[in-house]
């Protein structure tokens, strides 16, 4: 029987290469963005989602479920990230940032529900080291990670009945187009997106009763303090 996964985040970057590096290992995938993905594959499904959009969350579910009665592997890489001073965050941004890392990701998981298999299914979550450890200049975003943190895990607490396998990766700065716009960083001290797909492979492919309970990556001479 196809393995099946549910990629959110698609369209670029580490979303897209996670598809990717799943098609070549088999498996089916629907991969979810708002905008469509440049991935041309048969055994690749694309939907246009917006995660803050319950109507559009319920329609990707639907038809996964058409297909599919389970699924077993579900990995997010949907977020949104500011670096701001104290001074220059604002209550704008900090809802901004709940809406989507937070609360669409709460609802995404809640309606997934109905496609879990139980004794199967695997969600694999990737979460910055913000989600445990405090940067200056990272107010709004660093409260986002470790609500988003802390609300995964109390999933996994009552989804404990189910027998799934959480894992966690919390990652340093990843080289990927989220941050052209931050002109005096220096990318040549985050990790490349293959870096990162040899630990998703790795953790993808471990023994069914291996538990990654939080592997931290970072670059070797990582940008942030």
């Amino acid at each position: 029987m196809d393995k099946v996964a549910v990629v959110l985040g698609t369209s670029s970057g580490i979303g897209e290469a996670i598809a990717k590096l799943l098609l070549d290992l088999g498996y089916s995938v629907y991969g979810g963005s708002r905008r469509e993905s440049k991935i041309d594959h048969e055994n690749f499904v694309d939907i246009e989602i917006d995660i803050t959009n319950k109507g559009l969350i319920k329609s990707f579910i639907k038809e996964v479920s058409s297909d599919y009665e389970g699924i077993d592997l579900f990995i997010n890489t949907v977020g949104l990230c500011e670096l701001n001073s104290i001074k220059d965050t604002t209550d704008d941004e900090i809802s901004s940032l709940f809406e989507t890392n937070v609360i669409g990701a709460f609802n995404f998981l809640k309606y997934l529900e109905p496609l879990l298999i139980t004794g199967e299914t695997h969600i694999l979550n990737l979460l910055s080291i913000s989600a445990n450890s405090i940067f200056e200049n990272t107010l709004s975003f660093t409260l986002s990670e470790q609500a988003r943190n802390a609300m995964i895990k109390t999933f996994e607490k009552e989804w404990k009945k189910y027998d799934l396998r959480f894992s966690y990766l919390y990652l340093g700065a990843i080289d990927t187009p989220l941050w052209d716009e931050y002109r005096d960083l220096d990318r040549t001290q985050m990790m490349t997106v293959n870096d990162l797909m040899y630990f998703v492979r790795t953790v993808v492919e471990a023994p069914r009763n291996v538990k990654i309970h939080g592997l931290t990556l970072t670059h070797i001479r990582g940008f942030i303090d």
